[in-house]
């Protein structure tokens, strides 16, 4: 599970070949205890849960940065390291 981006505490991470189960674009979020699958690129919470605060980063996030996660995750389901992604800063 390659981690395309780190900030603020929160690790984002996109797996290979992860289309089945979710069916839709998305990443994956780790912060502190707490996991939740992201939607790409409306910033939809799939699965799981995040504190509220780190939650609007994220989706903030996600927004400025649709179109190179959506390049990601093209290369990700075709079995290829996604690039890194910056950090909110």
């Amino acid at each position: 599970m390659p981690v395309i981006s780190m900030f603020y505490g929160v690790v984002v991470s996109m797996y290979f070949l992860d289309n089945r189960r979710h069916h839709r674009p998305h990443i994956h979020v780790k912060y502190q205890d707490h996991e939740a699958v992201i939607a790409i690129p409306d910033g939809e919470i799939l699965e799981g849960v995040l504190p509220r605060g780190k939650m609007r980063l994220v989706q903030a996030w996600v927004e400025i940065h649709n179109d190179e996660l959506m390049a990601d995750w093209n290369l990700a389901v075709s079995g290829q390291h996604p690039f890194k992604i910056e950090p909110l800063r």
